[in-house]
């Protein structure tokens, strides 16, 4: 029986820490595993002691090049995308993440669907030696999601609204 808490621990390529949070596992269905995480949540942020602030759902698909955090308002991002490497999990109650810096997000104002972090993608892959493979993974990934945050292709449509309602 999985652990009803879940430690995420998202790394960079190199091995440094990124973001390590407790999240709730609230569902696991043809999509991925649904995490919750409600306000007031003690994480750490690049090595530092944060708190959530907002709550927020967290997708980690199956087999797939990243998870998406979905938003309420008043955070600006609607849904947000970290490319990463699939996750690993080491037991049912920890996944990590290794973050490949590009992101994408969907606008909650105006829908727009932007690309972010290029730069430090291509900084990254000099600095840490991304391998080809890894770079075209994270490549395609970023444009399936371009496209699929922009056309209502779920989860990134409604899917993720039940899930949002019961950490809000």
């Amino acid at each position: 029986m999985p652990s009803d808490m879940v430690r995420v621990i998202y790394r960079k390529y190199d091995g440094s820490a990124h973001r390590d949070y407790p999240a709730r596992r609230l569902t696991e269905d043809d999509l991925g595993i649904w995490l919750g995480v409600p306000e007031g949540t003690e994480s750490v942020y690049h090595g530092r002691p944060s708190v959530e602030k907002i709550p927020f759902v967290l997708l980690v698909p199956h087999r797939a090049w990243w998870t998406a955090m979905f938003n309420p308002p008043p955070r600006t991002s609607e849904v947000y995308c970290d490319i990463t490497t699939p996750a690993r999990w080491e037991s049912d109650d920890i996944v990590h993440l290794i973050d490949l810096d590009l992101d994408v997000v969907r606008r909650r104002a105006t829908g727009r669907v932007e690309l972010l972090d290029e730069d430090e993608f291509a900084e990254h892959r000099a600095r840490f030696g991304y391998p080809d493979d890894v770079v075209a993974e994270a490549e395609a990934a970023a444009q399936r999601l371009l496209g699929a945050l922009g056309d209502g292709t779920e989860p990134f449509a409604t899917a993720y609204r039940k899930w949002l309602a019961l950490v809000v």
